[in-house]
């Protein structure tokens, strides 16, 4: 007998938005600086509507729902510290020894892990893509067109605000920041594809 999900993908909807809701409120009042808030959660602004008008023609396992809120929470967590001074990077940074707060790597690594998920469920809830190498393949290369899309937005940014782009760009001096931001995108996409696939498989079983 297949089990059930305890939540149907409509309450995990609801739950999602309460908890991306509270995210976005809490964020927002504590943001050190509101234009930076405004650059780094826009994507959290779109995000929420675009779920609940795509509802009904795709329906989401309560698994990807939870990596979509804990993706808003980190995109949330950026916008309000900046993300070269968020508290949990410098505990991290403290940690390890680093030379840098690297909570913009968690964020960029999670740019690939999520959508990677998110892509993978779509094409497999539409029968897009049956392959399984080349549905990897795809969701993979969607995740770099995203992390891709994601640096030319900075650079323009960075061009219109000029000094004022520091803070959302958070480079902390690292020439390379661009190029690592990409690769971890490339590991987080990677990492979701090939750690998290066979949890996400479950989850569409229950949900069935």
């Amino acid at each position: 007998m297949t089990l059930k999900s305890p939540l149907n993908p409509n309450q995990s909807l609801i739950i999602l938005s309460i908890g991306w809701s509270l995210g976005l409120i809490l964020s927002y009042m504590i943001a050190v600086d509101k234009l930076t808030w405004i650059l780094e959660v826009f994507p959290c602004l779109l995000a929420l509507p675009i779920l609940w008008f795509y509802q009904h023609k795709i329906r989401f396992t309560s698994f990807l729902y939870g990596v979509i809120l804990l993706h808003g929470w980190i995109l949330m967590m950026g916008g309000a510290y900046t993300y070269a001074k968020v508290p949990l990077g410098f505990e991290i940074q403290s940690w390890f020894s680093l030379s840098r707060n690297p909570y913009d790597k968690i964020g960029h690594f999670y740019q690939g892990f999520g959508p990677a998920l998110i892509c993978r469920e779509v094409f497999i809830c539409q029968s897009i893509v049956t392959g399984r190498k080349m549905a990897n393949f795809l969701c993979i290369s969607v995740v770099m067109l995203i992390s891709s899309s994601y640096e030319l937005i900075e650079w323009v940014a960075a061009l219109i605000l000029n000094q004022g782009a520091d803070q959302f760009l958070g480079t902390q001096g690292d020439p390379w920041d661009t190029q690592s931001d990409m690769a971890f995108a490339l590991f987080g996409g990677l990492v979701a594809l090939f750690l998290f696939s066979r949890l996400q498989d479950k989850a569409l079983l229950k949900r069935a």
